[in-house]
């Protein structure tokens, strides 16, 4: 079938996963596309039939491995995967909410090992492809109201760097992609100012652009915000600490 090259992407019904899967598509890529809402991923095929549905919960372990060897009898292959699923819930961060921060790590953490998992032998005997994990800025250093959620991402960030040492030895291509604030329907529940807000469109330009004709190891955008979050990743503690107070009062995040 397949001289299309074929790409699974999860997370996508919405989003940067959505607009990932839209690009791809567009490029001439099969896309398989998974989320928990199969109605929104069948709306996605009518945009590209180049897109399939593979409706997916990534907190099930056995249901991952059950889809990708659906796409790997309907496709044969795969050739890059983006493990893009994500949650955050600001308001319930604002308190020690231990569900909701199972629910976090759940979600976003073990939903990226259920994911690999379920392709590791696949690639490791393929001895090629690509694997990029979505991550965040978030994972860089703590922010305030956010525990849940920037530990799930700074245990992905470490753990993506891990698989890119297991990976290269299969020649396998491991990235890291780590967005600042992109508007998405997670970021619209966020009621404080985002600095340097962009579209899901720019975030899926910018990883198509990274994995395709780059093969730099992170993928970070918008670069204006993002250097300047690694430079505070570097900073001190006492000084982080002044900063990220300061500007949490500047921003009256508290409130």
């Amino acid at each position: 079938m397949i001289n299309k090259k074929i790409i699974w992407i999860t997370g996508a019904s919405t989003g940067i996963g959505k607009d990932l899967a839209i690009k791809f598509a567009n490029n001439g890529w099969h896309v398989a596309a998974s989320a928990r809402r199969e109605n929104l991923l069948l709306d996605l095929n009518k945009i590209n039939e180049n897109i399939s549905s593979f409706p997916l919960d990534v907190t099930n372990t056995d249901n991952c491995k059950e889809v990708a060897n659906k796409i790997f009898n309907r496709f044969g292959t795969i050739d890059i995967c983006v493990f893009c699923t994500g949650m955050h819930d600001p308001n319930s961060e604002k308190r020690f909410n231990l569900s909701k921060i199972r629910e976090i790590m759940e979600v976003n953490f073990f939903g990226v090992m259920n994911s690999v998992n379920s392709i590791y032998d696949h690639f490791c005997e393929k001895k090629n492809g690509k694997i990029a994990i979505v991550s965040s800025v978030a994972g860089y250093r703590g922010l305030p109201a956010a525990g849940g959620y920037c530990a799930s991402k700074s245990a992905l960030t470490s753990f993506t760097e891990s698989l890119y040492f297991d990976m290269r030895r299969k020649n396998v291509h491991v990235s890291l992609i780590s967005p600042g604030f992109i508007k998405t329907p997670m970021t619209d529940k966020n009621d404080f100012p985002m600095p340097f807000l962009k579209s899901s469109s720019f975030a899926a330009e910018k990883i198509y652009q990274g994995l395709i004709k780059k093969n730099n190891f992170e993928i970070h955008f918008p670069k204006i915000f993002t250097y300047m979050m690694k430079i505070i990743q570097i900073l001190p503690n006492w000084m982080y600490f002044g900063v990220i107070n300061f500007g949490n009062k500047y921003m009256k995040r508290d409130k």
